[in-house]
């Protein structure tokens, strides 16, 4: 079993998210997704934090939940392989990581984005947002689909890289050349590459 919670809530502290933790660890014995809150703009949920309707822990705190998110999963033998997702060994999500490794995914539902291979082109696809909408798109047309755009090869490497980080594993080179017809060398911008090491280190 698994399940998603999210942490960094208003007016949550160390000691009550390690005991929710605690809780569904109890409950989830092979993986758990664990976000960190954040906000969306043009959410409402972000008109109501710019009023002051409501506070987010510090960066101090949120960073105090996620090294202790860290802490206690590995005590219960369930290892980060993606920034937001815990599993024990041989139990990673295959659906997400389909994403993270840049696979091909069909997006069927309201707002929904997929990733298609057709004819040796890479394809953005993308629903209609409103479940309304879509489903009388569904009835006229037999697809909510409302976009559908061949990414170029930077599009793909761009989307590769921001993926790809997102996973312990990393990104394989080769297959990110297939992927993007790109070698990865030439897809990373050195600057920002340099910094990135300086910030880590």
């Amino acid at each position: 079993m698994t399940f998603d919670l999210i942490y960094a809530r208003p007016g949550q502290n160390q000691s009550a998210w390690e005991r929710e933790l605690h809780t569904a660890l109890a409950l989830a014995a092979d993986h758990l997704s664990l976000y960190q809150l954040t906000i969306e703009p043009g959410t409402k949920f972000e008109a109501l934090y710019r009023t002051g309707a409501f506070t987010l822990p510090d960066e101090d705190t949120a960073a105090a939940l996620y090294d202790s998110t860290d802490r206690i999963t590995r005590a219960h033998g369930l290892d980060a392989y993606e920034v937001s997702n815990y599993a024990r060994p041989g139990s990673e999500s295959r659906h997400n990581l389909t994403y993270w490794r840049y696979g091909d995914y069909l997006g069927l539902g309201p707002g929904a984005h997929g990733r298609i291979t057709q004819d040796g082109a890479l394809y953005a696809t993308r629903r209609h947002r409103a479940p309304e909408p879509w489903a009388e798109r569904v009835e006229q047309h037999g697809t909510g689909e409302t976009s559908r755009e061949a990414l170029s090869r930077a599009e793909r490497a761009r989307e590769m890289l921001l993926m790809g980080l997102r996973v312990r594993e990393g990104i394989d080179p080769a297959r990110f050349a297939t992927r993007t017809g790109l070698p990865l060398q030439d897809a990373l911008d050195p600057t920002i590459l340099a910094a990135a090491v300086d910030e880590a280190t």
